[in-house]
C-alpha cells in the first residue's frame, strides 16, 4: 500500500476522476496544463526505522484526519496563467492527489482574494458564489469528495472511506455590509470564514493594516450570527486587536486555522502569545501553517518541516496539546510562484513585517496536501509522541472544538 492512502472501504477515489470531465476540455471550458498532483517535487526524507515508518501509515490510514486548512486544487504548471486560469472560473479539484493524503477532512478556503472572474482585485461576492456553485457542480459528479457540513458527515467520510470538504473562506468582506450574507453562504455550504484578510474590512482589520481598529460593531453583529448559524470563526489574517475582540465576543470557540507562533519568527502573520492563550482559553484551536515563507524559526530559518514542528512544540508548551492542530494552508502546484502573482493584492510582503528571510523554491516536507500529514505524523513518531496525542493534534481536537461551534 502507498504512503498515505486509507485502507478502509474501497470508494470511488479509484475511479480516475478529474474536475469537469463531463465536459469537453478545450471546447466547452479553457484547457491549462495543470501541474502534477503527487511528486511535483523531490520526496522528503525523515530519519526512522521501519516500525516506525508503518506505525506512522497506521496512524494516518486508521485516523480521523483534519485540515483546518488548505487549497486543495490544481494550479497551472506555469504560474503566470494563474490569473487567466482564475479568471476562467474553473479551478479544478486535486482528486488524484486527495485521494492519496490520508486526510478525511479538509477545510477548501477557495479561491479568496485570488478570485478574479469579474475583478482583478479579489473578494468580490459575485466571484465567491460562482466559485461555490463551479465546485459544488464538480464535486456532483463524482462519489469520492463528498460536501462537509457537520462533524457527521466527517465521521461517514471516514467509515466509507472518502473524502469531505468543507467550505470555507478567509475573509468575511464580499458580504460587504450584508450580513444576511452570511445566512446566504451558509446555506451554499460555507461551515467556516474569516474575520478579514490582510487588509481592514467592515467587520475589523487585517495583520497588514499599521493601525489595527478592532472589531467594529458590523463585526459583532457578524460574529453573533455566525454563532447564531453554527459557523466556525477564523481570526488567523486578522490583526491582533481584532483578534481578541473577536474572542471576547464569540459564545462559540474560535478558530486559528493557519498561522504559528510570534515568539518562533517575529512577523505579523504569526500570533502573538496573547492571542494563542486567549483562543486556547476559549476553547479554540491553533493550526499551525505551512505557506511558503511563514513559519519559519531562529532554529530552522530555511522553511521546512522542522521549522513548523518548532511553531508546533512551542505552541504545545504555551496552550496544551489540546489546542493545536494542522492546516497546512497547500496546494497542487507552485505556492512560491503563486505568491509571486498575487503578491501586492494579498499584501505578501506585509505580513513579512520587514523580518529578512532565506527564500526557497518549496516548504520540504510540507509542500502538497497528499504528502502534508504522513510527514506530519512520521515526525511525531520519531520524536516521542504517543498514538493518542498524535490522533488529537492530526484531527481530533479539531472534531471537538467543530462539534462545539456547528453543533453536530
Amino acid at each position: 500500500m502507498e504512503a498515505g492512502t486509507h485502507h478502509r472501504v474501497p470508494s470511488a477515489k479509484e475511479d480516475g476522476y478529474r474536475s469537469y470531465s463531463y465536459l469537453r476540455e478545450g471546447e466547452d471550458y479553457e484547457a491549462f496544463d495543470l501541474d502534477d498532483e503527487v511528486g511535483r517535487v523531490p520526496p522528503y526524507h525523515i530519519p526512522a526505522d521501519d516500525p516506525q515508518r508503518s506505525r506512522a501509515r497506521r496512524l494516518v490510514e486508521e485516523s480521523v484526519v483534519v485540515s483546518l486548512h488548505d487549497h486543495p486544487v490544481v494550479f497551472p504548471r506555469d504560474m503566470s496563467q494563474v490569473r487567466a486560469y482564475n479568471r476562467a472560473g474553473r479551478q479544478r479539484t486535486g482528486f488524484a492527489g486527495l485521494a492519496r493524503s490520508g486526510m478525511t477532512a479538509v477545510i477548501d478556503n477557495l479561491m479568496d482574494g485570488m478570485g478574479c472572474v469579474t475583478s482583478a482585485s479579489g473578494w468580490k461576492w459575485a466571484d465567491v458564489v460562482h466559485d461555490i456553485g463551479m465546485r459544488l457542480c464538480d464535486l456532483a459528479h463524482q462519489d469520492y469528495v463528498m460536501v462537509g457540513r457537520s462533524t457527521a458527515d466527517i465521521m461517514q467520510a471516514h467509515d466509507s472511506g472518502r473524502l469531505a470538504l468543507v467550505l470555507g473562506l478567509e475573509a468575511a468582506t464580499p458580504i460587504e455590509n450584508e450580513v444576511d450574507r452570511i445566512d446566504v453562504l451558509y446555506g451554499l455550504g460555507v461551515r467556516q470564514m474569516g474575520i478579514a484578510y490582510s487588509e481592514a474590512n467592515g467587520l475589523g482589520s487585517g495583520l497588514r493594516e499599521r493601525r489595527d481598529g478592532g472589531l467594529t460593531s458590523f463585526g459583532r453583529r457578524a460574529v453573533r450570527r455566525m454563532n447564531q448559524l453554527g459557523m466556525a470563526i477564523d481570526i488567523s489574517h486578522s490583526g491582533d486587536r481584532t483578534c481578541l475582540d473577536v474572542i471576547e465576543a464569540s459564545s462559540a470557540p474560535v478558530l486559528i486555522t493557519h498561522a504559528g507562533a510570534r515568539a518562533v519568527w517575529p512577523t505579523p502573520r504569526m500570533k502573538p502569545d496573547e492571542v494563542l492563550v486567549a483562543c486556547a482559553e476559549g476553547g479554540g484551536i491553533i493550526g499551525l501553517e505551512a505557506a511558503p515563507h511563514t513559519t519559519l524559526s531562529a532554529e530552522h530559518p530555511r522553511h521546512c518541516l522542522d521549522s513548523v514542528m518548532d511553531h508546533f512544540r512551542y505552541c504545545v508548551d504555551l496552550v496544551g496539546i489540546e489546542h493545536v492542530g494542522f492546516g497546512p494552508d497547500t496546494l497542487f502546484g507552485d505556492h512560491v510562484g503563486l505568491h509571486e502573482a498575487f503578491a501586492s493584492t494579498l499584501g505578501i510582503e506585509d505580513v513579512h513585517g520587514g523580518v529578512s528571510f532565506e527564500k526557497v523554491g518549496h516548504v520540504a516536507g510540507l509542500e502538497s496536501p497528499a504528502e502534508n500529514f504522513l510527514n506530519i505524523v512520521t515526525w511525531l513518531v520519531v520524536n516521542g509522541y504517543s498514538d493518542d496525542e498524535i490522533r488529537a493534534v492530526i484531527g481530533g481536537n479539531a472534531m471537538r472544538v467543530l462539534r462545539q461551534v456547528w453543533w453536530s
